[in-house]
């Protein structure tokens, strides 16, 4: 990535095996269970000034203020000047959840009885609002809605932002809430979600997604500014590619082509080789034509072997515009802790792909190094980001 190093001085994140990243961590590592992946006892009202607040906002941007708490204090204070300070945070659905409920609302009790609050819960820019305006940041203030891809591209995108001199820090990354009935109903009549209730990515028996919720956010701040005032550095931002297939709107390309282009993009951005990525955060959605795609894909950049390989959704469920984010908030524990969750739900390879090497059973111990985390969203949006260790 041209222009200056961009640190990562903060994370948070709220996901279904865990508020917080320690919580969240252990439940990577740990046992998966089945069926939708919720978000339990989350009490939103405790992380904003007003009990009022909490409610005038929907479930996503009430998890992007919970997830921006933890990474804003783990940050540490900022030197930064408010107008230096920038937001971007990418969801796949926005406030749907607000959405339908005001029109059951309107169809149930007529048009006087929808919340004035209607609009500004439901748009898809409001959990970057809403931080930017918490918190007196006053630089850009911007959201990415790419499907499943949104995530991974606003951490992306709001690297740039500090690479090229706008901004000194962005506060980054993705927030769903998708569990509307019609949503649900929506998935489950195209057949994407699994029958079994039970998040397979890879594996020979994989019948479909997981839906989950969630969130994750990170402080990308500008490297040598984060070490003059004695931040604790958890990684760097190396590179990011954003590319589409231009094939289906919700099939990938065949061959994974333009997850191999997307990939190949984020690597050269980083100033590396393929051979230097020891370590991939696959998109993994337990997908039939994805989960191949991707095995396809990754075969063809890293070649066999090839780096080890995780998708954390098999613990996590598929949390749409949120999953990129969460993904990098692991990538970014795994680094920390030293050893790499596996890969809940696999256990039976798929003689149809590739050998990538699927860290499974248990987590694996590694040495960190340049790592990986894709995410392709229906549409054909394809994102790739570049993480690093932190410098030594």
């Amino acid at each position: 990535m041209e222009g200056r190093r961009v640190a990562v001085t903060g994370i948070g994140v709220v996901a279904p095996c865990g508020i917080g990243v320690d919580d969240y961590f252990a439940g990577l590592c740990g046992p998966a269970t089945t069926g939708e992946r919720r978000v339990e006892e989350f009490d939103a009202g405790s992380y904003f000034d007003n009990p009022k607040d909490a409610r005038r906002a929907d479930r996503f941007t009430q998890f992007a203020v919970a997830a921006a708490a933890e990474a804003v204090a783990q940050a540490g204070d900022l030197t930064a000047q408010p107008d230096r300070i920038g937001t971007f945070i990418g969801t796949g659905v926005g406030g749907l959840q607000t959405l339908e409920s005001q029109i059951e609302a309107r169809l149930s009790k007529g048009v006087r009885r929808v919340s004035p609050f209607l609009v500004p819960m439901m748009m898809s820019n409001a959990a970057a609002a809403t931080l930017s305006m918490k918190y007196g940041w006053t630089g850009p203030c911007e959201n990415t809605v790419t499907a499943c891809a949104a995530g991974t591209h606003a951490i992306g995108n709001a690297a740039r932002l500090v690479a090229s001199g706008r901004c000194d820090v962005v506060v980054s990354g993705g927030s769903e809430a998708p569990f509307s009935e019609t949503s649900v109903a929506g998935f489950a009549n195209m057949t994407a979600l699994s029958n079994s209730g039970t998040s397979r990515p890879f594996d020979l028996h994989r019948d479909g997604f997981v839906m989950a919720e969630g969130c994750g956010v990170l402080i990308l701040e500008e490297m040598d500014m984060a070490l003059e005032r004695g931040a604790t550095i958890l990684g760097e931002i190396l590179g990011s590619a954003s590319t589409a297939d231009a094939h289906h709107i919700t099939a990938p390309a065949p061959g994974g082509t333009g997850a191999i282009n997307c990939m190949r993009i984020a690597i050269a951005d980083a100033g590396l080789e393929p051979a230097d990525i020891v370590h991939v955060n696959a998109h993994g959605t337990s997908t039939g034509k994805n989960d191949e795609a991707e095995a396809h894909a990754v075969a063809t950049v890293f070649g066999l072997p090839g780096p080890i390989i995780t998708s954390t959704k098999g613990i996590t469920g598929h949390a749409l515009g949120g999953a990129g984010a969460i993904e990098a908030v692991a990538v970014l524990l795994s680094m920390s802790h030293g050893v790499v969750p596996p890969t809940s739900g696999y256990a039976t390879p798929d003689p149809e792909l590739p050998e990538i090497d699927i860290v499974s059973a248990e987590p694996r111990p590694w040495t960190p190094g340049p790592s990986m985390s894709n995410s392709f969203g229906f549409g054909g949006h394809n994102g790739s980001i570049v993480i690093g260790p932190p410098p030594a």
